[in-house]
Order: C-alpha cells, then sequence, then structure tokens
C-alpha cells in the first residue's frame, strides 16, 4: 500500500472524526441545519472513501481510476462542508463557489466509482 493511499484512509478517519463532532454540535444548536448537513456529508463519504480504496487495493476496480474517486471523495466533502461551516461559524463563504464546487466533485466521484467497476483490470 502505498503511501497517498494511507493518506487517504487517514483522511477518511479525519473526516468521520469530523463528522461526528459536527453531528453533535447539530444536536445542542437551535439552528444547526447546516452543521448537520455538513456531518452528513463528511461521514457519508468518510465510507465512500474507505471503501474505494480497498476496492483499487485489492484490485477489485480499476486502480487509476479508483484513486481519482478516492481524491475526489476527500476534496468534494472537504470543500462543502467547509463552506457550510464558514456560513455557520464566519457568517461568510470559503470562497465562492466552493459549495457548488465540493458537490460536483462528490457527484463526479461516485460516477467515477460506477465507471472504475465496470472497466477492465489488467491481468
Amino acid at each position: 500500500m502505498t503511501r497517498l493511499w494511507r493518506l487517504l484512509i487517514a483522511l477518511a478517519g479525519l473526516m468521520g472524526a469530523t463528522g461526528v463532532a459536527l453531528a453533535a454540535k447539530a444536536a445542542h444548536d437551535a439552528d444547526a441545519s447546516p452543521l448537520a448537513t455538513a456531518s452528513m456529508m463528511l461521514l457519508f463519504h468518510a465510507c465512500a472513501l474507505l471503501g474505494t480504496v480497498a476496492l483499487a487495493e485489492r484490485g477489485v476496480i480499476h486502480r487509476r481510476i479508483g484513486l481519482i474517486a478516492a481524491l475526489g471523495f476527500a476534496l468534494g466533502p472537504a470543500l462543502f462542508a467547509g463552506d457550510l461551516l464558514m456560513r455557520q461559524f464566519a457568517g461568510d463563504r470559503l470562497f465562492p463557489f466552493a459549495a457548488p464546487i465540493g458537490g460536483s466533485l462528490q457527484i463526479a466521484s461516485w460516477i467515477a466509482l460506477a465507471i472504475c467497476a465496470l472497466w477492465p483490470r489488467r491481468a
């Protein structure tokens, strides 16, 4: 397993921990819908990231396309949730279009995962 795959696993762990922390914060705040949404995005995509890494490492899916999907599963939720958190706590955006870019990356990553599952791997 390369360092990049290990880094992605570590990022999934951080995404999961952050997602749980945000869910706890959302449970105690009156206006916490952005926190709950950010929590969901981080938790769901942490699992997707772990699954994609495991499948790629075991040769079940095309490795390079799987890596692209995994990178999107790490970056997309970070942008999406980061923008929601900035709006919640700082009252401003992370940067213009951060949430839509992050959301689009997440969608593209799911499509890449579907493609790499169907792409024949090399023997």
